[in-house]
């Protein structure tokens, strides 16, 4: 497998980092003090206090996505608008969630009730809600058995919720924006990564004119995928 950096001495073939079972293990204690089922490990240094911040496409703010409350049986929250964006064909093609809204809400769900190391958002612009957002730590993610990372390491999953919204690089606006988040608000984090499917020429794009490199193709268990970096600080090209 090529390697995802020409300064491969410096990254880490990290799984479950020393510092993460570390704040595990806090957690556990925390919690059997408490009589509480779990406490609050803030890996991504408090991702819903990060916006908002403008952008040439308007207002941007991540909202951490909310699963309270039924009505009639049926979810409130988030869930019934993200299930209806992950079954436009576009979007089911490379995220793999369409069918019964039970399928986007256990993958919600799941996100939500984990262990800090990857944050559910949705994007709003000018206060409509318009796209998905996972914001993951890397290094503490499954991605870090198949590539060098470094520690803080942060990743990006993303969305364009609806059609009209594609196509006119507001996905290159809002990801350099994000980006731009990540590096400002996590001092600790020196890289943003995403892995797009290599088949999603689209999303690669997008995420090239945001400032990423395609450092190397990837196999990962449900796809080939092109690993794509923002540095902190831009290499020089040669």
């Amino acid at each position: 497998m090529a390697s995802t950096d020409a300064g491969a001495d410096d990254t880490l073939d990290l799984h479950l980092p020393a510092e993460f079972l570390a704040l595990l293990g806090e957690r556990g204690s925390a919690s059997a003090r408490e009589g509480a089922p779990g406490a609050d490990v803030d890996l991504l240094d408090g991702v819903g206090g990060w916006g908002p911040v403008d952008t040439p496409a308007g207002a941007f703010r991540l909202v951490p996505v909310r699963l309270e409350g039924h009505l009639e049986g049926h979810l409130e929250g988030h869930i019934p608008l993200i299930a209806r964006w992950m079954n436009d064909p576009a979007v089911a093609a490379f995220w793999e969630l369409a069918g019964a809204r039970s399928v986007t809400e256990h993958h919600l769900r799941s996100q939500v009730a984990g262990d800090g190391r990857s944050v559910p958002c949705v994007g709003e612009l000018e206060g409509v809600p318009m796209s998905y957002w996972e914001i993951y730590r890397a290094d503490l993610d499954p991605l870090a058995r198949h590539c060098p990372v470094r520690p803080h390491d942060t990743g990006l999953h993303l969305l364009i919720g609806d059609a009209a919204d594609r196509g006119r690089g507001i996905g290159t606006v809002l990801i350099r924006s994000v980006a731009d988040l990540v590096l400002a608000r996590r001092p600790a984090c020196t890289r943003v990564l995403a892995e797009p499917d290599v088949r999603n020429t689209a999303s690669i794009a997008a995420f090239r004119a945001a400032g990423f490199r395609r450092a190397a193709e990837i196999d990962l268990p449900a796809k080939r995928a092109a690993l794509m970096v923002r540095e902190r600080t831009p290499r020089a090209q040669p």
